[in-house]
């Protein structure tokens, strides 16, 4: 048994578009130990967001291996690759894809549902995260009430929500000014390391990425470290 979260092995994506191929990612090899917080920098157009869905198993890779908790993903079925990101992955993305008709609370509430929770855990765990991000006096507003800095912490309270072992960011403050940004990515960090959760989190903010244990480039569909 490893203390691995999430092992990449020699992944390789590639796409064939009007007979050229593009190789988007070259034998990409990243593990993420359980509880480390990884910031993934590159520029634009990097392959970045690929990585990040073939992390969260999304999109399969051309070639290698991808492993969650210790168990090999290329053999899944559609269903199984389902199973395993509801258990074991969240996701947070540079747009909050929070349910407009709901409340904050229900936004948090739902995917725990899904997952086989009572309503009265879902609710105390709902109740719990938000509160953890400062929202306890917004947990009856719906998406369009809230400001983006709230948005985007409801859906990080709803990556959370079903305790993952990966939390998977893609430019999480991307959307925010710089003050509420840094502000929401702090809670967000703190967050993830009271729950020894391994996050790896696609930024441009260098900044931001410097408060992370360590730093991983993407250039050219390679990866350094």
């Amino acid at each position: 048994m490893t203390h691995h979260s999430l092992q990449l092995n020699q992944v390789t994506r590639r796409f064939t578009q009007g007979g050229q191929t593009l190789e988007v990612l070259k034998n990409i090899h990243l593990h993420l130990k359980k509880g480390e917080s990884v910031a993934l920098v590159g520029p634009s157009g990097s392959g970045k967001t690929t990585l990040l869905q073939i992390c969260g198993l999304l999109e399969a890779p051309t070639s290698g291996t991808v492993k969650i908790n210790d168990q090999a993903c290329e053999s899944l079925n559609d269903f199984e690759r389902t199973i395993l990101r509801r258990q074991y992955l969240g996701f947070v993305y540079q747009f909050h894809h929070l349910l407009p008709e709901f409340s904050a609370l229900e936004n948090v509430i739902l995917p725990q549902l899904i997952n086989g929770v009572t309503k009265t855990k879902a609710r105390q765990q709902a109740e719990v995260l938000l509160g953890n991000m400062g929202l306890d006096h917004r947990l009856h507003h719906r998406p369009n009430q809230l400001s983006g800095g709230e948005q985007q912490r409801v859906a990080i309270a709803r990556a959370l929500a079903n305790n993952p072992k990966v939390l998977l960011a893609d430019e999480p403050t991307g959307n925010l000014d710089n003050a509420t940004g840094e502000k929401v990515f702090g809670e967000m960090l703190a967050l993830v390391r009271n729950s020894n959760l391994s996050t790896l989190i696609a930024t441009h903010n260098m900044d931001l990425a410097g408060r992370m244990d360590r730093i991983v480039y993407l250039k050219d569909g390679v990866l350094f470290p």
